[in-house]
């Protein structure tokens, strides 16, 4: 934990090189305990879950080498305070740390041991040939034993590896340094944690006080909690399985807590999913939605964190339990069924565990189907939180597409700020409408604002506002719902002149694409050749005089755009060029067109007409030079005549 700056490398110039940063540890551990933690009691919640990691440990060891259990089978965690002395103890008789693990783990700040322990199962493929890939473990940031410093002014940490003959001490006063040395003391197995508290946090060691935080916060971690006063120890906690219990028996505060546990999480769970399954299969569930985004929603990996047990024994969390879009839930499942021994091969081939992905997955759609229902405004905070991960499944499971069609929640041209579901809008639907329109943006405010919705708005078509990445993939494979189809305003020819327009009087002076109008497409057309599929009147236009869009079964153009992006991407697809036939420019030029007008700067307006086009678009001209060229000599033409 040294603190002096480290030069790694050199060059022969005076004062090149590369160094790593300065930093004050001390400072750091203080800046780092007080900002992650606002709450002091939290120091025994973390240090607690860290001694029922090291009893998850073994026991998972224990699978391979049940050895390492002889003489202390009864795992457990023990609380014991010393008015005199004013230290607190927490000790475990799990898997223990070696000197080097305790250097790595304690040593280095924000290396969670546990992070470790998984990493090293991933690339092994699990211990002794079982293959299980992780375990039920909490300490995933290497920050909770450092919040021991908010009540101690020196932590000793003695710890013996489980199988080993030699124990060590680590100790620090967490202002920059520490010690480590081989211990006599060190316990048969397991770690014990002294704690030297501060003259401030002596109330800590009132047994009362201990008792209560525990119940607040640790009464449901696996393994039981004893508080031992002098030379006597009796359980708090008694490590019993929740998930076991009648929900009868179970209250609000045991769930929360629970939920914080196992997602080693702070927030309020959204939803909780508490069943039993029995039949072909008898199996148990806990499952909750977070509040709050875990930390690695968008991990690129996608994987899920509900872990698996079998008759209470655990074996893993990567057991793809979950699909994908479902990652974010929270919790585990309980098999009767599965073989104790269950390897990794055997997780990815069995089929009672597919049957239990299926049934858990459909439970906790229809479980959020029923809180859309019944709580509408609860269900929109899940969703306002994991609507672009659900949308996920839109795109990728097609059993359950029409389930997921109906969770889903969007900002429309109708309530930009609120939430509409497909219901309500093919509830609403205008009279003579054939479709669910929806648009693209990068922010509702943004596809608010798309030209392509003016029509629409003049007839009081409501059109879905889609802000995701994934929104542009989805709506490619999904058929429609209610059996309406869904169509982008910027794909294919908007049909929708026979929605009337709210405006009677302006539908009495509405205008049909005349001969003028066609003779101007024919012509801007022909100028610009190749740059356009094909240029012709538009229906969705009320207020701009042109826009561009894609031609039917093409690619929508903002997604065009994300995909020319990536490298080997195709060529893009030439868009059509839709002229408004009511707008007064778009009416002036018709009539030079049909006339004497000058064809060099008519063709200059029409490729000022497309460069318009793009910039309404979202892009910019092509030929910014060309542009400004064109615009000089319109603007001239013009004064001159």
């Amino acid at each position: 934990m040294s603190t002096k700056t480290k030069k790694t490398e050199t060059t022969e110039a005076q004062g090149a090189g590369s160094y790593a940063f300065e930093a004050e540890v001390g400072r750091l551990l203080d800046l780092m305990v007080h900002a992650v933690y606002s709450d002091r009691d939290v120091f025994l919640r973390e240090l607690i879950s860290n001694g029922a990691d090291a009893c998850e440990k073994l026991r998972y060891a224990a699978r391979q080498d049940d050895s390492l259990l002889k003489g202390d089978p009864a795992l457990a965690v023990t609380v014991t305070p010393d008015a005199d002395a004013g230290t607190l103890t927490i000790a475990d008789n799990g898997i223990g740390m070696d000197r080097d693990e305790l250097v790595a783990n304690l040593g280095t700040i924000a290396r969670s041991g546990t992070q470790a322990f998984v990493e090293a199962l991933n690339e092994s493929g699990g211990d002794g040939g079982d293959g299980a890939e992780s375990s039920s473990l909490i300490g995933r940031f290497g920050i909770g034993f450092y919040s021991a410093f908010m009540v101690a002014d020196r932590v000793d940490v003695v710890s013996r590896k489980a199988g080993a003959t030699e124990g060590f001490r680590w100790s620090s006063d967490g202002r920059g340094s520490y010690e480590i040395a081989p211990d006599e003391s060190a316990p048969d197995r397991g770690t014990r944690i002294v704690l030297h508290m501060k003259d401030d946090a002596r109330n800590f060691l009132e047994p009362h006080r201990l008792e209560q935080i525990v119940h607040a916060h640790s009464a449901h971690v696996p393994v039981p909690i004893r508080l031992k006063e002098g030379e006597t120890a009796r359980e708090i906690a008694d490590g019993g399985a929740l998930w076991l219990k009648p929900k009868s028996e179970l209250s609000e505060d045991d769930y929360r807590e629970f939920y914080r546990h196992v997602a080693g999480a702070w927030d309020e769970p959204a939803l909780t999913v508490h069943y039993a399954a029995e039949g072909r299969q008898a199996y148990r569930v806990l499952l909750f939605v977070p509040t709050e985004k875990p930390f690695d929603m968008f991990d690129p990996a996608r994987k899920g964190r509900t872990r698996l047990y079998v008759r209470r024994v655990f074996i893993t969390d990567d057991a793809e339990l979950m699909p994908g879009y479902l990652r974010f839930v929270r919790g585990l499942v309980d098999s009767d069924d599965l073989p104790l021994n269950i390897s990794r091969e055997m997780l990815q081939e069995s089929p009672l565990l597919g049957q239990i992905r299926k049934a858990v997955a459909n439970r906790v759609l229809s479980e959020l189907a029923k809180l859309a229902d019944k709580e509408p405004e609860r269900y929109a905070q899940i969703w306002s939180a994991f609507g672009p991960v659900l949308k996920e499944g839109l795109y990728e499971d097609i059993e359950r597409r029409d389930t997921l069609l109906g969770l889903a929640r969007f900002h429309t041209t109708r309530d930009a700020d609120g939430w509409r579901s497909l219901k309500d809008y093919v509830a609403d639907m205008r009279e003579n409408q054939t479709a669910i329109y929806y648009v693209t943006g990068d922010s509702a405010a943004q596809a608010a604002a798309s030209p392509h919705l003016e029509g629409f708005r003049a007839r009081g078509i409501e059109v879905l506002l889609l802000t995701d990445p994934v929104d542009h993939f989805w709506v490619r494979v999904a058929t429609g719902f209610d059996g309406k189809p869904l169509k982008s305003v910027s794909q294919g020819d908007a049909d929708i002149t026979n929605v009337a327009l709210l405006d009677e009087k302006a539908a009495d002076e509405d205008d049909e694409a005349g001969p003028a109008v066609a003779t101007l497409a024919a012509f801007v057309k022909q100028t610009l050749g190749d740059a356009v599929q094909d240029v012709r009147a538009s229906t969705r236009l009320a207020e701009s005089p042109v826009c561009l869009v894609a031609t039917e079964g093409a690619l929508d153009r903002r997604l065009e755009r994300m995909l020319a992006k990536q490298e080997g991407a195709p060529e893009r697809a030439a868009p059509v060029l839709e002229l408004n036939p009511r707008h007064a420019l778009i009416k002036h030029l018709a009539a030079q067109a049909g006339g004497d007008g000058d064809k060099a700067l008519l063709a200059d307006a029409a490729w000022l007409l497309y460069d318009e086009a793009c910039i309404l678009d979202g892009e910019t001209p092509a030929d910014p030079a060309a542009f400004a060229g064109r615009l000089t000599r319109l603007l001239l033409g013009r004064a001159d005549g």
